[in-house]
């Protein structure tokens, strides 16, 4: 069984664990710009999603949060519904699961540097995956799969 996780918005990434926590893989989300924004390609996402037989499809869910734009909670709820509704026309068995009920789950505190470090812990061979500030959409992906996958076991 291979479950995909994913960190959603334009910085979001998606991450393959097997059923026993093993990383196949983690990838930043494809971005296209469109009229100087950026914003996640539907196309290729659908590549990314049809790379692997997975089981599942697990996104963490998403809100808004006080004092931030409006432009930018669009734009971050449009990439979530993205998400979604390419895993679902995949025919992809599809769960929310909110930050903090996997995070507090899993022990990922809010520091995204904390769930780098974790990451480069749990899957050493895959350390320069997490190597940078901007890899931790891939962590937070990677750990989210692995907390699903060792709740189902």
């Amino acid at each position: 069984m291979i479950i995909l996780a994913i960190d959603p918005g334009v910085t979001g990434a998606l991450a393959w664990v097997t059923s026993d926590g093993i990383l196949i893989d983690a990838v930043d989300v494809p971005i296209i710009v469109v009229r100087g924004k950026k914003k996640i390609s539907a196309a290729g996402l659908v590549t990314l999603m049809k790379t692997r037989s997975v089981s599942c499809v697990v996104i963490e869910g998403v809100a808004s949060r006080p004092k931030q734009g409006v432009a930018s909670m669009f734009n971050f709820g449009y990439s979530a519904g993205l998400l979604e509704g390419a895993a679902t026309a995949l025919g992809f068995p599809v769960q929310i699961i909110p930050a903090a009920t996997w995070k507090t789950g899993a022990g990922v505190s809010k520091d995204k540097g904390v769930a780098r470090m974790m990451a480069t812990r749990f899957w050493p061979g895959a350390a320069d995956k997490f190597a940078l500030v901007k890899n931790d959409g891939r962590a937070e992906a990677a750990l989210l799969a692995r907390w699903v996958a060792l709740k189902k076991s």
